[in-house]
């Protein structure tokens, strides 16, 4: 369940930690830059996590993203779990271009499953680079097949051209949304239900 933010109003507000999981070098910093920013730079690998926020303002609630982007070394892999705790989503992110990165995003995948059950986290499988479709190495098909038999949101993006960027996380925000509806009790259409203790047979106990 998201982290509530103090409304003014009756407008709902909710605060979601998200965090971007893959190789390195397949381009999550740059997307979370793309995405927070609008605008692209070739950054350098990241040492441990880089920290974004976004703040989106929909007809329906106002939405804060904690956006975690973890490093892709291998060196940092034991100590990403850490960094992960208590997601309400993840962006599993391979590069089109290298088939490696596919692979790797599937055991990302796994180290997910391992402390997550599949209603508590929100995961999509996101193809970055579509600026390298020359150098394609995973097929679209390929990667939405694996999706599909997982159960994971699937786009492909690029940051280096904003290509559907934007597109990738609001799907996140609109699915995490759809569960919390789901989540919420419904009210009775008559206000809280009571009981009639005479005619239920119950009594209460007196001292």
């Amino acid at each position: 369940m998201a982290q509530p933010v103090t409304p003014e109003g009756p407008h709902v507000s909710h605060m979601y930690k998200v965090v971007l999981l893959g190789s390195m070098s397949v381009g999550k910093s740059s997307l979370a830059y793309r995405y927070v920013r609008n605008d692209f730079r070739e950054l350098l690998p990241t040492v441990g996590c880089s920290f974004f926020t976004q703040i989106l303002e929909l007809d329906e609630a106002t939405v804060k993203f904690e956006i975690w982007d973890t490093a892709g070394q291998e060196k940092y892999q034991s100590v990403c779990h850490l960094y992960y705790r208590d997601a309400h989503a993840a962006l599993i992110v391979y590069d089109i271009a290298n088939k490696e990165t596919f692979s790797r995003a599937k055991l990302w995948l796994e180290e997910l499953e391992k402390k997550f059950l599949p209603d508590e986290i929100v995961v999509a499988l996101v193809g970055n680079k579509t600026d390298l479709a020359a150098e394609r190495e995973v097929t679209t098909e390929e990667g939405e097949d694996f999706a599909r038999t997982k159960g994971l949101l699937f786009m492909e993006t690029s940051a280096k051209s904003n290509h559907q960027v934007n597109d990738v996380f609001m799907a996140v925000v609109q699915e995490l949304l759809r569960r919390e509806k789901e989540k919420a009790p419904r009210p009775s259409p008559r206000g809280s239900p009571t009981v009639d203790l005479r005619m239920s047979g119950t009594r209460c106990c007196r001292s």
